[in-house]
């Protein structure tokens, strides 16, 4: 917990996602099965605030997003926010798609890994989702697609121009962002959208897992590395090695970084504390 909290009163149930927590890691399920977990006002709004509740009050040290049913996510809502779009002014419009926006950058800038775990379609705003996360674990099942052109928007949505071209190299990203071709697992694999390709009907388990290894190793270390993948991204090298420096010479004065040479010392397993 931080040692200066906010004033903010912890939510004790999301009416639009679905939360649970396990010593440190945090799953969240959407939990629209019947609509393919399509997205909401009200879910996009739950994700942002549990992120920033979750930073805030430093408890969780992995998080594991999931989608209930069939498939991951299926995007936004054709009805419940496209149809709703189409009757707002300019600045509603505006406020909505900042909002969408502010829930990618907590995931990519919350001190604690994201793992996605994906099994069927991931499409639109639920494959930036899946984007937006430090890991994607998924079964055959799986397949992407950013349909944003498709329905007559840039395929730029959601920081997906930036996010995409990093992960799977800027040829890629182009023909997924233009065309919205469907990418099926294998081929998601082979171009690095994919960080790891389950059996069929283990993404749930396995990411699972990792999540649990994440929480149980180095939370600070773990955090400041996230942090500078996202830093660094637009950093010229001289900078990144300065930060990279500023960052190791904290971390070296860390109760965990004394810890591992005490376990290596004494023969055990480092007790990590996130300190």
């Amino acid at each position: 917990m931080s040692s200066y909290p906010s004033s903010a009163q912890r939510v004790e149930e999301w009416r639009h996602i679905r939360v649970t927590r396990d010593d440190g890691v945090v799953t969240v399920t959407l939990d629209r099965p019947e609509k393919l977990n399509a997205l909401t006002f009200g879910a996009y709004a739950d994700l942002r605030d549990l992120l920033a509740e979750l930073t805030r009050e430093r408890s969780a040290r992995a998080l594991v997003l999931a989608g209930e049913g069939r498939g991951f996510c299926s995007g936004g809502d054709v009805d419940e926010i496209i149809g709703a779009t189409l009757a707002m002014d300019t600045a509603a419009i505006l406020e909505f798609n900042r909002m969408t926006g502010q829930v990618v950058r907590a995931l990519r800038e919350c001190p604690f890994p994201v793992v996605a775990a994906l099994h069927g379609v991931a499409a639109g705003a639920g494959a930036v989702l899946a984007l937006a996360a430090d890991f994607r674990v998924a079964d055959p099942t799986a397949r992407f697609a950013f349909l944003f052109t498709r329905v007559g928007l840039s395929g730029g949505d959601m920081g997906a121009a930036y996010l995409l071209p990093r992960v799977v190299g800027l040829g890629h990203a182009t023909r997924l962002l233009m065309l919205g071709d469907a990418v099926r697992a294998p081929e998601a694999e082979r171009i690095g959208l994919i960080s790891e390709l389950t059996e069929e009907g283990q993404a749930d388990a396995r990411a699972a897992e990792l999540a649990r290894r994440l929480a149980d190793g180095p939370a600070l270390a773990l955090a400041q590395t996230k942090a500078l993948l996202t830093a660094e991204l637009d950093m010229p090298l001289a900078a990144s090695v300065e930060l990279d420096a500023n960052t190791q010479a904290l971390l070296m004065h860390g109760e965990d970084y004394a810890e591992f040479h005490a376990a290596f010392t004494e023969k055990r397993p480092p007790k990590w504390r996130g300190r």
